[in-house]
């Protein structure tokens, strides 16, 4: 029975309702930003354009923009937050293929290495421009972007740990955040206008490293 103090029923189905429309069309305003944000990325290949732009783009107002964004900033780390969420969903469906632990986190570790890779053809500006400014100025919020990749990472790495095939003294969670780390710090610093004429880090180069350090074995 209700109690006087409650909504009726049907008035609470109303509401309800009318929650659930609300954000269903802020989610709708939310995807058609990102996604004029994004298509303009990938015609400049690069992430300086302005607010209006992604506004004129997304056939919206831009009081709408500032309903669901705080700003430029806001909307990049949104861009951010879902590129790398992809990308780790990505890397999982790529170790599904492999049996064995240790071979799956060779392939999420080299895959990674690419998808942070500097690459003019790819245009991947959120992670070789705005990832480390990111970083420098707010290490917090990158903290949570790279969440569903260190889950992932950690995940691979404790399954190799039960198969025994990483030394016993490993920390599963923390090597995974080591290994996310190292790996997107180099691919991000092997672009460079010499790149030609030198010899860029390999894929091969950076799991050797990773897997088995620089130390003679005794």
């Amino acid at each position: 029975m209700t109690s006087p103090t409650e909504d009726p029923a049907w008035k609470q189905r109303a509401v309800e309702r009318s929650i659930k429309t609300a954000k269903l069309r802020a989610a709708q305003r939310v995807q058609r930003f990102l996604d004029a944000a994004q298509s303009i990325i990938i015609e400049k290949g690069s992430t300086d354009f302005t607010v209006q732009e992604v506004v004129d783009r997304s056939r919206q107002s831009l009081r709408s923009f500032y309903l669901q964004f705080d700003g430029k900033h806001e909307l990049l780390l949104a861009l951010f937050e879902d590129a790398l969420s992809r990308s780790a969903d990505q890397i999982r469906a790529a170790t599904e293929g492999e049996a064995d632990p240790l071979q799956r986190l060779k392939v999420a570790v080299e895959l990674l290495y690419e998808l942070c890779r500097p690459d003019p053809a790819a245009k991947r500006p959120l992670f070789t421009d705005f990832a480390p400014r990111l970083l420098v100025t707010h290490p917090a919020e990158v903290k949570i972007a790279h969440a569903p990749l260190l889950a992932l990472l950690t995940e691979l790495m404790e399954s190799a740990s039960a198969a025994g095939e990483l030394r016993s003294t490993v920390n599963p969670r923390r090597m995974a955040a080591m290994t996310m780390q190292t790996v997107m710090f180099i691919a991000q610093s092997s672009g460079g206008a010499d790149d030609a004429t030198t010899h860029p880090i390999t894929t091969d180069e950076v799991w050797d490293f990773l897997a088995n350090g620089f130390a003679a074995q005794k």
